[in-house]
């Protein structure tokens, strides 16, 4: 079977790094935060292009805790994708804010900047834009929309670890960026881990605050807070897998463009091509219609596929009170209809590329044969 993602391959290369990391750590006994979580981010904010990163404890909380730090909260408005995890929006419910869904682009499948403007009111506080699957929304747009609205940008970057757009890297754009090191992300942790990045000193230091239980100095507690520190376990392993990511990157990229070569011309829908830097493919999703059949085929192939996401964020049965009904957002829907992940790592071979783009086209192939060969309905009966 050809995983979807293989762990074991990207952990066996620096086992022994990780290991001495970790273990010196446990003999250390600077378990929460610490020297190894300091240490990491100030190598992961040089690599964001940032003047601060803040560690803490998953990308959920570092979603929650900019919003906070960039002055969200009760009333407000956020505006972002219904396309995305269930985590950015109830981010914005944590902060106490409304999320606010317009539709994403047909061609980049990100939050369309056309339709930010129209969902703008006088209670609206943020844009929440998310770069999905890896690849980094329209931000030069998103910016001049932000500022002539004065409004806080707070990017959901929680797939996208080392996008870059004319010189500026994700997590750089807004007043803060969030990141999720959730193992299999192209940055993962050994667990659960996740940062805030700002130019915003206000920001930081809010966070810092924020995620720490409120204290400036301890038991000073100058504000509300919670408990959402980063281990210092997993500051060490970040640390050391932070030095491979440009290679793990560059990685990704050669095999998402074999994609690309094999698959075009197939009539399997490919992503939309990608400057070379603006993309980082946590996910490289595929579209075709008849899905279910064409998963299942691959499956029998040997090869394991995924779905990100396949049902938007309105339509989830937890967040039907937000008001929204089905066909509001139709590109996001359709999106989350008939897309389907295949296999991306680093380490991933030509051999198993070339077979993944085989069964698929097969598989697409089996799938619209079959189904024009399904009978159809005239006046109401076959």
């Amino acid at each position: 079977m050809i995983p979807l993602m293989d762990m074991g391959a990207q952990y066996r290369p620096i086992a022994d790094e990780i290991e001495a990391a970790v273990i010196s750590v446990l003999r250390g006994g600077r378990y929460v935060l610490g020297p190894e979580v300091e240490s990491f981010e100030s190598k992961f904010a040089a690599y964001c292009g940032a003047k601060h990163a803040v560690a803490v404890d998953s990308g959920t909380s570092a979603l929650h805790l900019a919003l906070l730090a960039a002055g969200v909260g009760p009333g407000d408005e956020v505006i972002t994708t219904p396309a995305t995890f269930v985590a950015t929006v109830a981010a914005i419910l944590y902060a106490g804010a409304t999320p606010v869904f317009v539709d994403v682009d047909p061609e980049t499948w990100t939050i369309d900047p056309a339709k930010i403007e129209p969902a703008i009111t006088s209670r609206t506080a943020a844009i929440l834009p998310v770069h999905l699957h890896g690849r980094l929304a329209d931000m030069a747009a998103i910016r001049e929309i932000a500022l002539q609205r004065r409004l806080k940008v707070v990017e959901d970057a929680a797939q996208a670890h080392g996008a870059v757009r004319g010189g500026i890297s994700a997590g750089s754009f807004g007043e803060a960026g969030c990141f999720s090191f959730y193992p299999g992300k192209n940055l993962g942790a050994c667990g659960e881990g996740g940062a805030v990045t700002t130019n915003d000193d206000e920001v930081a230091n809010a966070v810092r605050r924020l995620r720490d239980w409120g204290q400036d100095g301890r038991y000073n507690h100058v504000r509300q807070g919670f408990n959402h520190r980063m281990d210092a376990v997993q500051g060490a392993a970040l640390r050391v897998k932070l030095q491979r990511l440009p290679a793990w990157t560059d990685g990704r990229r050669r095999v998402a463009a074999r994609y690309d070569a094999q698959l075009r011309g197939s009539g399997v829908g490919l992503p939309a091509p990608s400057d070379g830097a603006d993309h980082v493919y946590h996910v490289y999703a595929v579209r075709v219609s008849n899905r279910d059949r064409v998963r299942a085929l691959m499956t029998m192939a040997g090869i394991e596929t995924g779905l990100h996401y396949p049902r938007p964020v309105h339509l989830q049965p937890a967040y039907s009170t937000l008001g929204y009904d089905r066909g509001d957002f139709p590109e996001a829907e359709a999106l989350s209809a008939d897309t389907m992940s295949l296999p991306i790592y680093p380490e991933l071979g030509e051999l198993a590329i070339t077979k993944v783009c085989d069964s698929l086209k097969r598989a697409f192939e089996v799938s619209q044969d079959e189904a024009d060969d399904r009978p159809t309905l005239r006046n109401g009966s076959l």
